[in-house]
């Protein structure tokens, strides 16, 4: 059933554009600034099929990718927890979508509230499943360190969720802030899980090269 839901929420959210088509403008907002106006119009075809075209463009790139890793023995050992990034970030898109068309069709939707929100949400279940992740080419934290010995790996992905989902925490937070406090809040968070995560990774390569 995991696997087979991107599939179908894919399919669902294109018939709802599709639903809805009709009833959009010919000219309608696709892009938000850091404040939260609207900076870009585009189609209506490109409102109502673009990010659903992104979903599946991201669904067959995230199930090819394992087929030309090195290391692809090592994606069964964490098979469900790569169904569960497959199908967060496709429900995440989906929810954007429906957002971005109800903009357009006059419903009170926040985008830059609910945008931060989102991504806040998707940082708390990556760093609640990167420490299930194995040693891979593709999904987790890559560093030199991480990907020349696997306990190094394992130490600094555990400590990677915890600031990844420490991040979502402050950029969930974040989007009820006033908006300059949204992006500075998350730009930070964002900075200091993927620096601390970087920096963890070398002390923890140097500890075990000194065992």
């Amino acid at each position: 059933m995991r696997r087979w839901f991107a599939p179908a929420l894919i399919a669902a959210t294109v018939l709802f554009s599709m639903f809805v088509y009709r009833q959009l403008p010919e000219r309608m907002p696709v892009h938000w600034g850091l404040h939260g106006q609207v900076d870009r119009y585009g189609s209506r075809v490109e409102g109502a099929f673009m990010l659903p075209a992104l979903m599946l463009l991201i669904w067959l790139l995230l199930r090819f990718l394992p087929r030309i890793d090195p290391r692809r023995e090592n994606y069964a050992k964490f098979a469900d927890t790569y169904e569960l990034l497959i199908n967060s970030i496709i429900t995440l898109v989906a929810v954007m979508q429906v957002a971005l068309l109800g903009t357009a069709l006059g419903w009170p939707v926040s985008m830059e509230r609910v945008v931060p929100a989102l991504v806040g949400l998707q940082f708390i279940i990556l760093g609640n499943a990167l420490p299930r992740a194995r040693p891979n080419w593709w999904f987790g934290i890559r560093t030199p360190w991480t990907l020349s010995n696997d306990r190094v790996w394992a130490r600094t992905h555990r400590v990677g969720g915890y600031l990844l989902a420490a991040a979502g925490v402050v950029l969930l937070s974040a989007a009820a802030l006033p908006r300059g406090w949204t992006f500075a809040l998350g730009l930070a968070a964002v900075l200091s899980a993927g620096f601390g995560s970087l920096v963890y990774s070398y002390f923890a390569w140097k500890q075990e090269r000194s065992k």
